[in-house]
């Protein structure tokens, strides 16, 4: 692996509901401060959304699905 690949963000979708149009984030680190503030999650369902993949009520108001994009290959 190269160092590029090794240091390449891990691209996120998130996919809300029935949102044809994901919003693209470069990591957690990113994503997190979106769902808080944004999207209004709680922390409980922000970290489930990131750990698991999904989160839907009534943890949330939505369902919240993630969507993580492979880097390309060299």
């Amino acid at each position: 692996m190269t160092r590029a690949a090794a240091t390449a963000p891990v691209w996120l979708d998130l996919l809300t509901e029935d949102d044809p149009h994901p919003r693209r984030f470069d990591g957690p680190a990113s994503l997190r401060p979106y769902l808080l503030r944004v999207e209004r999650l709680s922390e409980e369902a922000a970290d489930t959304l990131l750990e698991v993949g999904m989160v839907e009520p009534p943890l949330a108001r939505h369902v919240y699905r993630l969507r993580r994009l492979r880097p390309p290959s060299p």
